[in-house]
């Protein structure tokens, strides 16, 4: 037997999903599709279109199939990535435009499709856009699929594995990280791909690592070759030594430890040794999502993403429906507070029937309270169901995307209308209801104190506030780097929202990846947050945080980094805080 151990070999990606794994890859090729290409007779082109009838008719059956199963395995959230499979079969550009195709040309379905799929594709691409990247995978997985169904071909599905791997692609589809199961996949290695990626987010509903942004990992690897993947800090190790699987196992072992030591702050407040409190809440998108936030130690909702309910289906959910899904999560969390944002359909958020048209940039276009306030009637069913909620429940209205003063006040000029049309049904509601700002654009930003006048509290949404303050596509790897939470600009504009809001008495939360950062947690208390809100899995290890430090050193920490001006210095210098509160977490670890 050789006894010479293989060279290890390391590769950095981007930290994904957390945890450790190692094992024998499983290498999946993309290969393209061969497509044939002849011409049909025109006495035949009427079976030709109903050969693409009937297989649209089918992709649609296996979608749906899949988001039925995912959605009694993992949860509604999962599920919903395949709403944007079903809307891109019923896009009736991509159907006409193919059979327009064939009819001009008399080529086969399969080419007509493959060519105007691949044209779609291609002027999605070249605009550069979040929601439009998003958008070319959800295409060209639909687009596959029924190329197979036309070719006769078969679906590829992960759950076929029969043992235990760690699956290596240039990239997952939505549908192939559907097929994902946990006692099979160990963990998930990609070339491309973002924190934000399918892959990744059925990676983290089934706790399995990944890494992803690799490159060319798919290349260099070939199958079962042994391989480590470390979540936590974005590395893969190929043909990784004993002593490097030694020191990786004796990690997994601490992570594990330090968890069970959080978990054991899930249900206690979260207050400081010198006795402040920071209300500490959970972002929701429904009903389904209330059990893990209580049991990771959610006091309220700091943020309900009342567009899920509208992306379950094609068309708006009547008042009623509304209703019963609101209420049902303010009795599930009384009495603690519940805040419901209303709808923000666009940007990445779509509903076929009301979002046709293509727009250059989603992101900054017709989305949010823009679209509530040009459709007032549906925009009043959500604020009568949000209203009739109240009555459950410590229930609290937000508008997502104010710009300025005078949509604020036509929102809430519509919300008086919805109260006077409960009261005249005899419908109970909280007539002191609690109105939120959010604040994500940086225009809003700097007229907090005009937006004050008009709401209770305000609500600061980091994902977008920084991507629009730097200009930054957060999940183009080509500058995800400067995506940078603690860049001077970031923090100043941080520090101006949450000082306008405590000299006009405004209560202020914030949400988004800063908040279920633990890292930043000190800092933005420091600054005068009154809320966090995250997802849960991330709230144990918060809520201890904040009860081993003291808010008068994270105020000391937020006044030395406002004066700091190199982003590096910032994270070194609220990397060093949280290290010296966590010092004792080690001490007791078994």
């Amino acid at each position: 037997m050789d006894s010479e151990q293989p060279k290890e070999i390391v590769l950095d990606g981007i930290a994904a999903s957390p945890g450790v794994a190692h094992g024998s890859a499983f290498v999946i090729l993309q290969k393209e599709l061969e497509i044939p290409v002849y011409e049909i007779p025109v006495k035949q082109l009427e079976h030709e279109k109903e050969r693409f009838e009937k297989a649209l008719l089918e992709a649609r059956r296996q979608i749906a199939e899949i988001r039925h199963e995912i959605s009694g395995r993992l949860g509604e959230n999962e599920a919903r990535i395949f709403d944007a499979h079903i809307m891109v079969l019923e896009d009736r550009a991509l159907i006409e435009e193919t059979l327009r195709e064939m009819e001009d040309t008399a080529y086969n379905v399969e080419y007509c499709f493959r060519e105007v799929s691949n044209r779609f594709i291609e002027a999605f691409e070249a605009l550069q856009d979040d929601y439009l990247k998003e958008r070319v995978k959800d295409i060209e997985d639909v687009s596959r699929r029924v190329l197979q169904i036309l070719l006769g071909q078969t679906q590829r599905n992960l759950m076929e594995l029969v043992s235990e791997r760690i699956i290596v692609s240039e990239d997952i589809t939505p549908s192939e990280a559907a097929s994902f199961d946990k006692r099979k996949i160990l963990g998930v290695v990609t070339d491309s791909g973002s924190r934000t990626s399918h892959a990744v987010i059925m990676s983290r509903s089934l706790g399995v690592p990944a890494v992803v942004g690799l490159h060319n990992a798919s290349e260099q690897l070939d199958n079962d070759d042994y391989i480590l993947i470390d979540g936590y800090d974005g590395v893969v190790i190929i043909n990784p030594s004993e002593e490097t699987l030694f020191r990786y196992g004796e990690l997994k072992s601490e992570r594990q430890n330090i968890q069970r030591v959080f978990e054991t702050s899930a249900l206690l407040p979260a207050t400081t040794a010198d006795g402040h409190r920071l209300e500490i809440g959970a972002n929701i998108g429904g009903p389904e999502d209330c059990d893990a936030a209580l049991e990771h130690g959610a006091e309220g909702v700091g943020l309900y993403r009342t567009e899920a309910l509208f992306m379950q289906q094609d068309t708006f959910p009547d008042e009623d429906e509304q209703y019963k899904a609101y209420s049902k999560v303010a009795e599930m969390l009384a009495p603690h507070p519940v805040i419901l944002r209303t709808l923000d359909l666009g940007g990445d958020k779509h509903l076929s029937d009301f979002f046709v048209q293509n727009e250059n940039n989603p992101f900054m276009g017709f989305r949010a309270i823009r679209f509530c306030l040009e459709h007032r009637d549906l925009f009043k069913d959500q604020l009568r169901a949000i209203l009739r909620a109240s009555a459950s429940g410590n229930v609290k209205v937000m508008y997502p995307m104010i710009s300025n003063a005078e949509e604020l006040i036509a929102a809430n000029l519509l919300l008086e209308e919805a109260k006077a049309e409960c009261r005249a049904k005899g419908q109970k509601f909280d007539e002191n209801i609690q109105v939120g700002t959010m604040i994500e654009i940086p225009g809003a930003a700097y007229i907090c104190d005009l937006l004050a006048e008009h709401c209770q509290f305000f609500s600061i949404g980091t994902n977008d506030l920084i991507q629009y303050l730097l200009a930054v596509d957060r999940v183009n790897d080509r500058i995800a780097h400067l995506y940078e939470p603690n860049h001077p600009a970031v923090i100043r504009t941080l520090k101006m929202i949450i000082e306008s809001a405590n000299r006009h008495g405004i209560h202020v939360g914030i949400c988004g990846e800063m908040a279920g950062d633990p890292i930043y947690v000190p800092l933005l208390f420091g600054l005068g947050a009154n809320e966090i809100s995250a997802t849960g899995t991330v709230l144990p290890e918060i809520k201890y945080l904040i009860r081993k430090m003291k808010l008068a050193d994270a105020q000391m920490l937020a006044q030395e980094v406002a004066k700091l001006t190199d982003p590096h210095a910032i994270h070194s210098a609220l990397t060093k805080f949280y290290e010296a509160q966590m010092r004792g977490v080690l001490e007791q670890v078994d």
